[in-house]
């Protein structure tokens, strides 16, 4: 009775050191599948926040003078449609920085940023466009 009893008792102990590899294994595995989450949520971020910047800025550019020295905001929810504020996930942001005034043009500069409301920045530079005065023609 006594073998047996020293067998039963080195069986448990090699299943409990083999559930606790799997566990360790287990843990290691569920890391590495929520970091890849977690990466593939910003890159897809990234990417629509690339866009909106885009947009804005081609916006900018096709009609600057419409863009006058306040801070024009464009709402968007979790999956990029524009929205009102109070439902926003994501804003981009654009500020003009300097206007520049020449005889028979001005130039535009502003900077666009796009980022999480939580104020994670996803995006952010500057574009520049020139505005015919009328002057001097």
């Amino acid at each position: 009775m006594t073998i047996n009893r020293s067998k039963s008792t080195l069986f448990l102990i090699e299943q409990l050191i083999v559930v606790a590899v799997f566990a360790i294994c287990a843990v290691a595995c569920i890391r590495i599948i929520s970091t890849a989450y977690l990466y593939s949520r910003d890159s897809r971020d990234v990417g629509f926040a690339i866009i909106a910047a885009e947009n804005l800025a081609e916006s900018f550019k096709a009609t600057p003078d419409n863009f006058d020295r306040a801070q024009i905001s464009i709402y968007y929810d979790k999956d990029w449609q524009i929205v009102t504020h109070a439902n926003s996930s994501y804003v981009a942001l654009f500020d003009i920085n300097n206007i520049t005034e020449y005889p028979t043009h001005r130039l535009i500069e502003g900077n666009i940023n796009v980022k999480r409301v939580t104020g994670d920045e996803l995006i952010s530079f500057n574009v520049a466009a020139i505005s015919n005065t009328g002057q001097g023609d």
